[in-house]
């Protein structure tokens, strides 16, 4: 009875299970799909196409399916949560891949949950941080920094300082983003939210695109129809398949959970860049590989460990709602 009432409004362990899949293995694929998409398509401009195609059919699907009419508060939540994970998180990506392949990318995004804690933590009136997490903070900037720093290393040199420093400053919106949508005055409806916020941030790529000159260098005849192949694949699994099951997650799981998905994107981004563009794999890859991923690991375990909870006992009817809803 007890544990029936405590699972109530949880949803299916199936489609839990699923979302992860989408975010893990899906989404180490869209590093390679960028990279081929901007061989000849400006970056912001085909990051927006993207964002405005996938939001429009998802919007238009939620509110066929009945959802209510979204407020002006909901559309002002979605226009901050948009432009903080896809202007500000894919749009340092899209820029970065000019310069850096594309699984050096994906590692260097793996640094979110680095700046999750730090930001999660400063947000509740900071306090040292426990030993485990400092050290993977301490790990994950040394990763980093043996990825990006001059001089060689086992033959190799370090990575474009401007591709590195978008990465990171896109890690960090991106944490922010993810982070301030669980508070965020948001539909009730996942999809419909996830839908807002693909056309604000999608707006708010097409802005940069314009600020950078991007209109006058696009030449849709000339776009490979490789480039526009992955731009398709972008849009139904990179966007409608697995940004849609990482809103949702965040919103039934907590952030530290959702953002193990760091430890598997950056291994499939290199596999698929080695084996499909011949992207290079180099011994310092691999260090600050195992040195930036150890960091995530360390962090996000800790954090992922279950508190001990006092539950007090009533003799009453349980409410019809089961759980508190997420935030």
């Amino acid at each position: 009875m007890t544990a029936a009432v405590a699972s109530a409004g949880r949803p299916p362990g199936w489609k839990v299970a699923s979302a992860f899949a989408a975010v893990y293995v899906v989404w180490g694929s869209t590093y390679l799909a960028i990279k081929i998409a901007l061989e000849s398509l400006p970056p912001f401009w085909m990051a927006a196409s993207r964002f405005l195609i996938a939001g429009a059919l998802l919007y238009v699907w939620a509110r066929r399916r009945g959802e209510p009419r979204p407020t002006r508060i909901h559309w002002r939540s979605a226009l901050i949560v948009g432009g903080l994970l896809l202007m500000g998180g894919n749009g340092g990506v899209v820029y970065a891949e000019q310069r850096v392949p594309s699984g050096l990318a994906a590692l260097l995004v793996a640094t979110v949950p680095l700046w999750m804690v730090m930001l999660d933590g400063a947000g509740r009136g900071w306090r040292r941080p426990p030993v485990q997490v400092l050290l993977g903070i301490g790990l994950g900037l040394a990763g980093v920094a043996l990825l990006v720093g001059p001089g060689r290393f086992a033959g190799s040199h370090g990575v474009d300082p401007i591709g590195a420093g978008a990465l990171l400053f896109g890690a960090l919106c991106w944490a922010t983003g993810s982070l301030y949508s669980r508070r965020a005055p948001l539909p009730a409806s996942p999809l419909l939210g996830t839908a807002m916020e693909m056309l604000g941030g999608g707006a708010c790529l097409l802005v940069a695109g314009a600020l950078s000159g991007e209109w006058q260098r696009l030449d849709l005849a000339a776009a490979s129809p490789r480039s526009l192949l992955a731009v398709a694949y972008l849009v139904a699994f990179g966007s409608l398949v697995g940004f849609t099951a990482y809103v949702w997650l965040l919103r039934v799981s907590t952030p530290p959970l959702v953002a193990t998905y760091a430890y598997v994107n950056p291994v499939v981004a290199v596999f698929l860049g080695w084996a499909f563009a011949g992207e290079p794999v180099t011994l310092r890859t691999m260090v600050a590989a195992a040195v930036i991923v150890g960091a995530v690991v360390l962090i996000t375990t800790y954090r992922a460990r279950p508190q001990a909870v006092t539950v007090e006992v009533k003799h009453d009817p349980p409410s019809a709602n089961g759980n508190a809803k997420a935030a």
